[in-house]
Formats: C-alpha cells, structure tokens, sequence
C-alpha cells in the first residue's frame, strides 16, 4: 500500500509543471441534536471539509480533500467508536478525544486512450437505493450515528484502482481494492451502540461476555476486494450487471463459552469471512414516473444464531437482497418516492434470531418552494416484520448558494428487538447550518 501511494505522489509531483488550474473549496458544518426523551443534547459536532482540485492541461485532474470533525457529547467521541476496523493507511488520525482528521479523497484521474483510470483514496458508488443499502457495499459504511448520516458523510473511502472502459455497447468498470477497512461500529456504551438480537448475540443471563477485538485481514495482495460492472443502455433501460468478490464488511461474531477465573464465560470473537456478490440494476422513465432496482445475491451471510453455541452462534446461509422503486415527478413540484426492500435466507431461517423473509418499505415526500430555496420533506423507513422504524422530517433554506441551514427530526419507534426499536429512545430533534466558500 505504501509504495501505492507513493507512486501517486510521484505522479502528482511530476506533473505539477502541467498544472493550469487550481480550485479550492471549503465547507464547514454545524450540527446540534437535542434528544427528545429526555432534552439533553445528544450531538454538537463540527465538520470542516478543505478541498483541493488540480486540473491539467494533458486532460488528467487530482482531487484531495480533507475532514476535520470534532464532538462534544460523550457517546458520539472518537473514544465511543471502534477503530480496529481500518487500515493503517485509511484510519483517521486521532488529535483529542473529541477531534479526528480524515483523509477523505486523495485521487488522479484521467484517459488513456479510451480508458478511463482512477487512483487513489475514493467512493464507488453502486446501487439505486434510498435510505437503505443493497449494491452500495463497495465502501464500508460509518455507523457512529446508525443510518442517519447522509451516505456521502458515512460510506468510508478505500485505497482504490478503478477503470472504466467501453466494449461495443456496454460499459466496464474494474475495480482493486487493497484496503482492508471494513464498517466503523460504536462501542457497547456508544449511543447507537446495536443491542438488536438481530445484529448481536445476547449472552446468557449471569454470564460475563468478553467481546475480543475484530480479527481484521491484512495481506494487501490476497485480502484484497475485487469487482467488476457492466452497464449499458438498452430500448431506454439503464441496466448494469454487478460482481464483487469482497470480505463482507461486517464482522461474523462467533461465540464460546469457557471457564474464566472459576466462573462460566463466553468469548465473543469477530473475523471477517468472503463473500461473492452477484447482481443487477434498472431503471427507466415513462413521463413522470421512475422505475427503479437492484437486486443482490450473496453467496455467503452470516446470522445470529437462537442458540448460543450451536455452530459457534451463527447460521451460514446465501442471501437474496432486492429492492424496486417508483418514483412520481406529481404535480405543484412534489417527488413522491416508495420502495419495497426485502431479503431472503435460504438455509437455517428457523435456526436464526429474523424471519426468513425480512420485508421493509421506505416512502419519501418532498416539495420545493420559492423557487427551489426552501426544501420540505418527510421520509418514513419501516419494517413490517417487527412493526419498528424511523420518521424522518426536515426543512430545509438556502439563505444564499454559500449559506444553508435546516431543521428536522429522527423519530425511532417500535419494540427495542428491532433494527430501528433498538434505538426508541434517541430520538432527536436536529438544527444544522452548512456554509461554503
């Protein structure tokens, strides 16, 4: 990975004589969260985002950017998440307790030929759903704030080789990623620390549990992800034929029960494991409607498992991930979105803590006003096998093109056994402002 990165300073460096252009841009963002159980503040973060494009006269652009964070209230600080999950190349630098510096893009892109490559740290971005993934898994995923935080904010950019060229009618895109990063996940005292038994093993009652840290794969050569997609447009379809050999970047965390200091425990010890993805993606539009979807096979799932130490506490089993969209362009400048989004377990579904089919919708409103300055908007997340959920309200004003600020709410509910109950009581009213520079 090191000589990597400097092979994309060696480039960057030779080819600064070629510059002819340079843009820089800052962003700087303010967030407060006010929890509405109990009204003290459960957020007040800082985000300053400095970014830096070079273009050159050979056609070839770097573009490198940088994230100052920093948090104030005790179960969303750097301390309260997890960072056995990255690289050594990828983690943040850790300045306090509440400050972390991220390198966020580091990248060079251009053509050659009729071949277009990009290297560096960057996003890669698959899928077509909202609010809830099922082909967007090339990049790990922050949970510190659950699902609540934009997607461009929480996906985690990767080392990456990405080429893209065309053949006849169709477009591909390969992909090497050398990175073992895999998802950020909060402490077992963060605020969205997971307490699902869908996500986590519940130990049994009386008995200590040892969480050990993550066995995290670190050959950059043999452990690293490798992809590929083909896409093309066909009788006004946007189709594309998806493939990724990648560790799934969520933890399996397997269980043992053992004797420490005379007394019964269990060891809950997580390991990444390999997964082959194969899948698709759609969508076409008929006046003002969109037909949208992605549909994901996964060879390879781990899940909880009902008893503790049958098979080590999870149920191996391929999974079938899919979600179809219709989006409505209806009139007085109103988007109404829905999603249907469901999973399938194939084997062992009455060994495992969820139902075989897991079945949620996603239904979003949003409107424009005085002349696209002012956003309204109501999104709902819901999954109907455990009756829990998210509703998302938000206003949002653009002062000036520089200046935004909104206002909104995250409104769990639902029993706490589910994905989104787990969380009932950190629902939140929220205050932001963006300006940029």
């Amino acid at each position: 990975m090191q000589n990597i990165i400097n092979f994309l300073l060696l480039i960057l460096w030779q080819s600064v004589s070629l510059a002819v252009e340079f843009e820089t841009a800052i962003t700087a963002t303010g967030r407060w969260f006010i929890n509405t159980d109990n009204g003290d503040s459960q957020s007040l973060r800082l985000n300053l985002i400095p970014e830096l494009d070079v273009g050159f006269n050979n056609g070839w652009q770097f573009t490198s950017s940088l994230r100052l964070q920093a948090e104030v209230i005790n179960g969303l600080q750097i301390d309260d998440i997890n960072r056995a999950n990255y690289s050594d190349y990828t983690k943040p630098a850790l300045l306090n307790r509440e400050i972390e510096l991220e390198l966020r893009e580091f990248y060079i892109q251009g053509d050659i030929s009729n071949t277009f490559v990009s290297l560096g740290k960057q996003q890669i971005t698959w899928g077509k759903a909202d609010g809830l993934k099922v082909l967007d898994i090339v990049n790990p995923q922050s949970f510190r704030e659950f699902i609540l935080d934009d997607f461009d904010n929480s996906r985690i950019p990767l080392w990456t080789v990405n080429i893209e060229f065309p053949v006849a009618e169709w477009n591909f895109q390969v992909l090497w990623i050398p990175d073992q990063t895999y998802h950020e996940l909060p402490k077992q005292n963060a605020t969205f620390a997971f307490s699902s038994p869908e996500v986590v093993p519940a130990g049994p009652p009386g008995i200590q549990v040892n969480l050990k840290q993550a066995e995290r794969p670190n050959n950059i050569f043999l452990d690293s992800d490798f992809g590929i997609r083909a896409s093309t447009f066909w009788q006004g379809w946007d189709i594309t034929f998806n493939y990724l050999y990648q560790y799934n970047n969520m933890p399996v965390l397997r269980q043992q029960l053992a004797i420490s200091d005379g007394k019964p425990a269990v060891t809950i010890t997580p390991e990444y494991e390999r997964t082959h993805v194969f899948g698709t993606t759609f969508s076409n539009a008929f006046a003002d409607w969109v037909i949208r979807g992605e549909i994901g096979y996964f060879t390879d799932h781990f899940f909880i498992a009902k008893t503790p130490f049958l098979n080590q506490g999870v149920v191996k089993s391929p999974e079938l991930h899919y979600v179809f969209g219709v989006d409505w362009n209806a009139p007085l400048d109103i988007l109404v979105s829905m999603q249907l989004i469901q999973s399938w377990i194939f084997y062992g579904a009455d060994k495992i803590t969820r139902d075989r089919l897991d079945t949620s919708i996603t239904a979003l409103i949003r409107r424009n006003y005085l002349y696209d300055t002012l956003v309204a908007e109501i999104l709902l997340i819901a999954n109907i096998n455990n009756g829990d959920g998210i509703i998302r309200p938000k206003i949002i004003y653009e002062w000036q093109d520089n200046v935004k600020t909104w206002i909104g709410a995250d409104i769990f509910y639902g029993d706490r056994q589910g994905i989104f109950g787990q969380f009932n009581q950190n629902s939140r009213i929220a205050f932001g402002i963006e300006v940029s520079y």
